[in-house]
């Protein structure tokens, strides 16, 4: 018999099951319910209810009928909270070359069209004609990359910040846990605060009626359609600001309104961050999917473990350090090792871990040095165009973590599922001091399912600049060093690269050359893709405008839907 009390809510006859006549929050997601610390309105969802609040989640509404899905649960007392889901939803809706997918990883059945375009606007715009004085708030990865003026490759057009678009009250960007608590501590003080009491929490945006003077004030939206130049400008300052440790409140005037921007909270503790986990989550769909079939993304992720978040690598073409920050936040061994017993006990498991990983699986208890220098730093990768002096990238930590693990008496095997930045394992002077050569030996030894992802992402040096990634060389020394391993203990093992087609500086010849290299090392190519501009990264910027902010050089662009594709065709050659 399941307890359908185990889950959060989500439909009137579990209010009814719980005896709740009213709801104080309720969050409209995306994403299909999966009560799992991998999803992210599972993770709010368990954090407002800790904090003693009726919630529930309403996923995947219809949007289309008489919106009875938006009316079922009625208002919420303090506030509704929307999110696209784990991505955006253009992103999730569409190809590079603007197809519609038939496919959804995040919707039981693996189906497309359970969710709209521009997901967060439309549900937002809905609440608001539902229930126009509801009190909105924006969050998840679509708000948090869409907060600013932004290039929306699917319209082909700069649209104004998300805020603008969806009549929303509030956006919270990034990793939310921490304003979500300052904005529920407001409503514990007073019973009905008015709007501007929330303005000073960090981490938040929102349009402001008045002149805002006190922070650092970008090109006005109309100013950056008008001049691509200033566009590109407003992005340095974006990224430079979200990657200090103490930054500066951000302005746009925007539609006769002013968008604030202020700076964010101070990263997740250790402590604060493993008491996510401790949240009663049953790391399960809502059985109401029971018959619809299996939700392709908890498949994945079922028996895999999230040991950090946030990535210093700084791609260019990466969302991961926009939303994440790249400054990493930890889970201590107790927490990962306490989690992989929970998941020993699913009737699921079998053995096997799937990976014990984050953004990039080699990044766990890695920072500064000297933390003193990592407050003036203003880098936006600490291992691009070289590894910082400053930055302790000793892989002891992951070692012993990984031995820990794979003593437990339930584990068979524990793979690395997600890439590992091999860059930062081909150090010579470090090696030791570090543990380099004793991570990949561990690593390739006991820790491959048999194919280990990497991500060189081209062969040629002038778009792995653009893309800050290191030279190929890189990958081919990691390749011996793979191939030597796996030789002198007759693994038979596979490396298996990532590649970009069309990404900005990238033209036909250069597609020829990756081809061409791939060839003579006896790769045929198959993890590959063709480059989508996602918001809020330098490649979208350099993709619309044609400049480099950082540099103020002009950069090839392939913009045309059908040379993007002969690119692409390379790979299937």
């Amino acid at each position: 018999m399941v307890d359908l009390k185990a889950w959060l809510p989500i439909n009137k006859k579990e209010l009814q099951l719980r005896k709740w006549d009213e709801l104080d929050v309720i969050i409209i997601s995306g994403d299909a319910y999966v009560d799992h610390p991998s999803f992210g309105h599972a993770i709010i969802g368990r954090l407002i209810e800790n904090q003693g609040y009726k919630v529930a989640i309403l996923p995947q509404p219809n949007w289309r009928d008489d919106l009875r899905d938006f009316k079922k649960l009625g208002k919420p007392r303090l506030f509704f909270g929307i999110t696209s889901g784990a991505m955006d939803s253009m992103v999730n809706h569409y190809t590079a070359f603007k197809r519609l997918r038939s496919n959804d990883a995040y919707t039981a059945g693996d189906v497309s069209g359970f969710r709209p375009d521009y997901a967060v606007s439309v549900y937002s715009r809905i609440v608001k004609q539902l229930y126009p004085d509801s009190f909105v708030i924006l969050g998840g990865v679509e708000a948090s990359l869409r907060r600013f003026t932004h290039y929306d490759y699917w319209s082909n057009s700069l649209k104004p910040s998300i805020l603008e678009d969806s009549n929303a009250d509030l956006l919270v960007y990034g990793m939310g846990e921490k304003p979500l608590l300052d904005i529920l501590n407001v409503f514990k003080s007073k019973q009905h605060p008015d709007i501007d009491e929330f303005y000073d929490i960090p981490q938040i945006a929102y349009l402001s009626s008045k002149y805002e003077k006190e922070g650092l004030h970008l090109y006005s939206h109309e100013k950056c359609i008008e001049s691509k130049k200033a566009f590109a400008d407003n992005f340095k300052i974006i990224e430079t600001e979200s990657n200090k440790l103490t930054s500066t409140r951000l302005l746009q005037i925007t539609a006769n309104k002013t968008l604030v921007v202020n700076p964010p909270s101070a990263s997740l503790s250790e402590k604060e961050f493993d008491a996510i986990y401790e949240l009663p989550f049953t790391r399960l769909p809502h059985p109401t999917y029971s018959k619809r079939g299996e939700i392709p993304a908890f498949v994945m992720i079922n028996c895999s473990i999230n040991i950090h978040r946030g990535c210093f690598g700084g791609c260019s073409f990466c969302t991961i350090s926009a939303h994440q920050g790249k400054f990493i936040v930890n889970r201590s061994e107790n927490s990962i090792l306490k989690e992989i017993e929970t998941i020993s006990k699913m009737p699921s498991f079998k053995g096997y871990i799937s990976d014990l990983g984050g953004p990039s699986a080699n990044m766990y208890r890695m920072k500064g040095i000297n933390s003193a220098l990592c407050n003036l730093c203003v880098r936006p990768s600490c291992i691009f165009p070289e590894k910082c002096k400053n930055l302790n990238f000793n892989h002891r930590p992951l070692i012993s973590l990984y031995e820990k693990a794979e003593k437990l008496p339930y584990i068979k095997k524990i793979t690395i599922g997600s890439g590992i930045r091999y860059d930062m394992l081909l150090d010579k002077k470090k090696e030791k001091e570090y543990a380099l050569h004793e991570y990949i030996n561990r690593l390739i030894r006991f820790h491959v399912s048999g194919r280990l992802k990497v991500a060189p992402e081209h062969t040629e040096d002038h778009i792995l600049t653009t893309m800050r990634k290191p030279s190929f060389d890189n990958f081919l020394k990691f390749k011996k060093v793979f191939d030597n391993i796996n030789n002198s203990f007759q693994l038979n093992q596979q490396l298996i690269p990532y590649f970009i087609s069309s990404h900005p500086a990238c033209r036909l010849q250069d597609m020829q050359n990756l081809h061409k290299k791939i060839r003579q090392i006896n790769y045929k190519l198959e993890q590959v893709q063709d480059f989508t501009p996602t918001p809020l990264t330098l490649s979208s910027v350099i993709f619309y405008t044609g400049i480099h902010p950082y540099t103020g050089e002009n950069v090839f662009c392939e913009t045309q839907i059908d040379k993007k594709k002969q690119q692409n065709q390379y790979f299937f050659k």
